[in-house]
């Protein structure tokens, strides 16, 4: 009886004091300001800064009606933005925007502000497509620590990886006005600070994955439960270029540049060298499991930067020749092979999937520069137009695949999550793959954005910007964002915008150093077409795809003007079918096989081999169709 007793007036304690801060607290937020309205081809945005009061409930928007506003959308506190999809151009829309507290209290409208739905620019799609991305990072960011969320719907789970793209994506928000300085600086040393005294770390590097509240590792699989050093590299990747970027001298910004520091330095390259005879940088590391992972970070793909950081560390630093004897040692790291006509110096048989081109690269600025394999520029570029043509030949007719619809990376699809690419293609398109090559391939990636964004609406496109991927051959769109496939379309964007990611990360003293020891050297070449065959050369590309089934296309390149004999062999040298073009031009001409003899019936499968012969040699090629 007296437990009840006691519980009743604490009830009556607590409701008196609600009652009496609801009558003494009658100070409305301030209202919202820099209010900004941005009408697309089919959507209409409205943008604010977020107010700073600690006891901010949300927001309210107000749409004309009439001659009046009134309330349309309710927004939490944690966003400063309302969308909505308007599927014509030529609407216009009037908002105001207000901010409410806990307590009920409410601000003054803003100003009222104009959005109407007009036919884009390609400038004012870039400006689309990253305002909505840095929503993701800031907006969306762990109201704790700051850090990124996995994906969305991911709840305490952040990346260690995504939150270094993360970092990069908030000095483009405060380059492009998204946020101001005095928020970026705060949100950063929210970040620094969590990771440098929260974050479990593990010989220096980060999980893959932890709690955005607390820092523990959350396990991304039974034995990785410990450190992940390439996630770490994404990490330290994006803070080499926070510490350039904060620059004046204030007390808040010099402790970004020392924290930065801290984490920079304690990072123990070393360690995960696993032993001091090893030529490798080993993945992973667990205090419960050790090496158990057994993953050697080995090329190609995209851990690139792992190597390079450890290479410049001043602190746990790696020797130089691990880049060469560890890296780039596998006997599949040198290409040299031709695919749909451009060659590939370094990677797999047409390039592997595009996120090989962005991930190490989101800092670190391959242009001018090469090692003894490749300028990195002209090899990813190449490795992006691969795409582009497989997915406008499209071997397997996918529906929606073209010359504006292509690229393809690590993505959700219909089954799940897959590593996609030409070899291993299930019609999955991942907007970040072409987007996200926009440094390489400017014009085709923004003819993509304008193809798909126009094709494909709301299916594809939501209030962070593209979703993660969609197949249209099985009908189905993704309604996820992820933080490792949003992050490198902003910072990519940024980079081909304003060079913005790639000057601050190679603005750190340790960088120079570590391209002198592995022996890179500038490089004069500035465009892929300085690497193609000159008229002088009579030259096989190959043929594509390969295998095939039943078409495939012959390349090569002529020195002049002249005829041609083309003669199909099968396994047995047999003649199969001798094709004769006369007058074919200099440069790079094509033939198609449609898999038939020279009777016009279709050929077996098999190993076929083909010579092409000029008026002065003859080149061989082989090629396998499949049934």
């Amino acid at each position: 009886m007296k437990i009840k007793l006691i519980i009743f007036v604490l009830m009556i304690i607590v409701v008196s004091l609600i009652r009496t801060q609801a009558q003494t607290d009658i100070t409305p937020p301030v209202t919202p300001v820099n209010v900004q309205g941005f009408g697309y081809e089919k959507d209409l945005a409205v943008e604010w800064y977020h107010n700073s009061e600690t006891d901010l409930a949300g927001y309210k928007i107000y749409s004309k009606s009439g001659n009046d506003y009134v309330l349309l959308a309710t927004i939490p506190k944690e966003k400063s933005f309302y969308t909505s999809t308007v599927p014509v151009t030529g609407i216009t829309r009037y908002y105001k925007v207000s901010a409410f507290d806990l307590t009920g209290n409410e601000s003054p409208l803003s100003d009222s502000i104009i959005c109407t739905t007009h036919i884009m620019t390609d400038e004012e799609f870039l400006d689309m497509v990253q305002l909505a991305t840095f929503r993701y990072f800031y907006d969306y960011g762990h109201p704790v620590s700051g850090l990124s969320r996995e994906r969305l719907g991911s709840g305490e789970t952040v990346t260690s990886g995504g939150s270094g793209f993360g970092v990069m994506a908030l000095l483009v928000g405060i380059e492009r006005g998204y946020i101001t300085r005095e928020e970026g600086v705060a949100r950063i040393l929210k970040i620094l600070n969590f990771l440098n005294t929260e974050a479990d770390r593990f010989h220096g590097a980060f999980s893959h994955w932890l709690n955005g509240s607390n820092g523990n590792v959350i396990p991304f699989s039974t034995i990785d439960n410990g450190g992940d050093l390439v996630e770490t590299a994404y990490m330290i990747q994006g803070l080499f270029s926070v510490r350039q970027y904060f620059d004046q001298q204030t007390t808040a910004e010099d402790s970004i540049r020392n924290l930065s520091t801290q984490i920079i330095n304690t990072v123990e390259w070393d360690w995960y060298r696993r032993t001091t005879s090893s030529n490798y940088l080993y993945w992973h590391w667990s205090p419960n499991y050790n090496w158990q992972m057994n993953m050697r970070v080995q090329g190609p793909n995209e851990c690139m930067i792992v190597y390079l950081l450890g290479i410049a560390s001043t602190t746990h630093g790696v020797p130089a020749s691990l880049f060469h004897n560890g890296w780039a040692i596998s006997s599949n790291y040198v290409n040299g092979g031709f695919f749909y006509g451009y060659p590939i110096w370094v990677g797999w048989d047409y390039g592997g999937p595009l996120f090989f081109s962005h991930y190490s690269f989101l800092g670190f600025d391959p242009r001018e520069k090469k090692d003894v394999y490749t300028n990195y520029f002209l090899n990813n570029r190449n490795i992006t137009l691969v795409h582009k043509a497989y997915c406008t030949a499209n071997p397997h007719n996918f529906i929606g695949y073209n010359a504006n619809c292509w690229g393809l990376t690590a993505s959700d699809d219909p089954t799940g999550y897959r590593v996609h690419e030409p070899t291993n293609d299930n019609g999955t398109i991942s907007p970040t793959a072409a987007i996200s090559s926009i440094v390489y391939t400017p014009q085709e990636s923004i003819d993509f954005i304008k193809h798909v964004y126009r094709t494909y609406g709301s299916n594809v496109w939501g209030e962070y910007g593209f979703k993660d991927a969609f197949n249209p051959s099985q009908n189905w769109y993704a309604n996820s964002y992820l933080a490792i496939d949003q992050g490198p379309i902003i910072v990519m964007m940024e980079n081909y915008r304003s060079g913005l990611l790639w000057n601050k990360f190679m603005a750190n003293p340790e960088v120079h150093p570590m391209l002198n020891a592995i022996g890179f050297v500038p490089d004069s070449t500035t465009d892929v077409e300085d690497e193609i065959p000159t008229v002088s050369d009579f030259r096989l590309m190959g043929n594509y795809p390969n295998p095939f089934n039943p078409l495939t296309t012959i390349v090569f390149n002529l020195p002049k003007t002249q005829s041609i004999q083309l003669i199909i062999y099968n396994s047995l040298g047999q003649v199969v079918r001798e094709i004769v073009k006369e007058e074919l031009p200099s440069g790079l001409n094509e033939i198609v096989w449609n898999g038939n003899d020279q009777r016009g019936k279709l050929v077996g499968s098999g190993v076929y081999f083909y010579r092409i012969k000029s008026d002065k040699a003859f080149l061989t090629g082989k090629m396998i169709l499949t049934k």
